[in-house]
């Protein structure tokens, strides 16, 4: 079972939600309130534009010694030396994105509501799994949908778990309790007016 030594223990894995102007800064505030991991998620097509925020994004982590994962793209990983990357059924085999970015690297995958998926990503070497969607989400209302006994079932493949979709801190603690050690996060945090303070929110659902 493979796990890179670059993840962390739990936490909040913040992701963003493609281009905006103040991404920098709004990064810079969620590292600022505590997250854990950092997932650069940009659907577009402006290589150069994302070329430039995937490195400014590396550097503000890395002085946080918080890891950036790069959302789908290994080359882009690759090419900004990012700290792995997160795949979706559609995008690149685990195995492909191992060889391009080495043992080290992070390699997480989606596994929606398939405890058989995960079961496989598992053998095939990803470092952590992530379910979801399980409540509504803003970001993919269309998305399918996990429950908390996913989690519990997926404990015995032993790999960090990531629970998504529409999680608030209000509801995010029926999924800690039921075994994940991340809560990702897309509009709860960076569709705050204090995204500071959103970022601090979720973090404090983890004790210390």
């Amino acid at each position: 079972m493979h796990r890179s030594t670059k993840i962390p223990a739990r936490g909040v894995y913040a992701i963003t939600d493609g281009p905006r102007q103040t991404l920098i800064d709004d990064i810079e505030q969620a590292l600022a309130g505590g997250i854990s991991m950092l997932q650069y998620r940009d659907k577009t097509n402006d290589h150069a534009r994302r070329r430039a925020e995937a490195s400014a994004l590396l550097d503000a982590c890395h002085r946080r010694r918080v890891p950036m994962l790069i959302n789908d793209d290994v080359d882009l990983a690759m090419e900004v030396r990012a700290d792995g990357v997160h795949l979706g059924e559609d995008d690149a085999a685990i195995g492909d994105a191992r060889a391009k970015l080495g043992s080290g690297a992070i390699i997480g995958v989606s596994c929606y509501d398939s405890i058989d998926r995960a079961r496989d990503c598992a053998a095939l070497g990803a470092d952590y799994l992530a379910f979801g969607s399980f409540f509504a989400s803003p970001t993919k209302p269309n998305a399918r949908r996990a429950t908390p006994a996913l989690l519990a079932s997926a404990r015995a493949l032993q790999l960090p778990l990531v629970a998504i979709g529409g999680i608030t801190p209000d509801n995010a603690l029926a999924l800690l309790n039921a075994g994940a050690d991340f809560i990702a996060v897309v509009s709860g945090i960076f569709s705050a007016d204090d995204i500071k303070r959103a970022a601090q929110r979720y973090v404090a659902l983890f004790p210390k």
